[in-house]
């Protein structure tokens, strides 16, 4: 009798054991995300507190130190006197245009490879994939003789339809996981309803696809929106340079405004921050939406 009872009691610590083991192990790994959550952060602060201080408190103050006097100026100074204002704006016009035009063809695309039955989507899927290959900055030359040529040299649609065509290769591998998650019924029903194709994609594929759309959306923005080069070497007016460009203004041949620079710098990121905080469940859903076929 006192056997069985010495089990049963045995039988019963077990599962409070396994509970404290699991808090211990999920301690730990909040634990470390919040330090991972720190170390992420901890830039931005000190961008912040950067863009608060004149040339003197930045090169004599610690780097997280707080300004003696914060120079709010810094923001207005940019904003109006450095035309940051009008490279903010070109660069919404370049990276807005730019991830509609990508995820409305990658989309396009991916639908008619993977829902529809035809010789070459194959071949078509594959030539795709190869831009995946392609160095983006080895274009440079042939892409700026092509625009000279037919006249799109210092213009927005250069910029536009070079990052629509080198995004449209990342964009369609992440959209072919989950459209082949869809359910054809859903096809089948739509047809029987009398719905036409376009129809089809526009009022039932395409919303279908929303989380996986937030998340190239968000990818297609932050490398638009950060891009240098393209814009450097197509743009030649200040009145159509990006936000990427135009802070090169602040660097002077014997002096440079760092406070500026860096005012200039957190009103750049602040819209890739806002972005995500509103597309952040949608950026998880997408991840996973694609990982298991139905």
């Amino acid at each position: 009798m006192a056997q069985s009872t010495t089990a049963e009691a045995e039988r019963e610590l077990l599962p409070a054991e396994g509970k404290l083991i699991d808090k211990f192990f999920k301690s730990i790994l909040y634990v470390i995300l919040a330090i991972i959550a720190v170390v992420q952060i901890l830039p931005l602060v000190w961008l912040v507190l950067f863009s608060l201080k004149d040339n003197q408190e930045v090169f004599n103050l610690p780097p997280f130190a707080l300004p003696q006097s914060p120079n709010w100026d810094n923001y207005l100074r940019v904003w109006t006197d450095g035309n940051i204002g009008l490279y903010f704006f070109n660069s919404i016009i370049v990276t807005g245009a730019s991830v509609i035009l990508t995820i409305l063809l990658a989309s396009l695309v991916t639908f008619a490879i993977t829902r529809m039955q035809w010789k070459l989507n194959k071949f078509v899927l594959a030539l795709f994939m190869i831009g995946l290959m392609i160095p983006v900055h080895s274009t440079l030359i042939p892409l700026f003789s092509f625009y000279l040529n037919i006249g799109l040299m210092n213009t927005h649609a250069a910029i536009i339809l070079t990052y629509t065509a080198f995004n449209m290769p990342l964009t369609i591998m992440i959209l072919l996981g989950f459209y082949y998650t869809i359910p054809r019924e859903l096809e089948e029903a739509a047809i029987v309803d009398g719905c036409s194709i376009h129809r089809m994609f526009f009022q039932i594929i395409l919303p279908l696809t929303a989380p996986v759309v937030a998340t190239t959306a968000i990818i297609n923005m932050i490398y638009n929106w950060n891009e240098f080069v393209f814009v450097n070497t197509f743009i030649s007016s200040d009145s159509l340079k990006t936000l990427t460009v135009g802070i090169q203004n602040f660097i002077g041949q014997y002096a440079t405004d760092w406070g500026a620079i860096g005012a200039t710098l957190v009103i750049s990121v602040l819209p890739l921050i806002i972005a995500f905080v509103f597309l952040s469940n949608r950026i998880v859903e997408g991840i996973t939406a694609g990982s298991v076929k139905g």
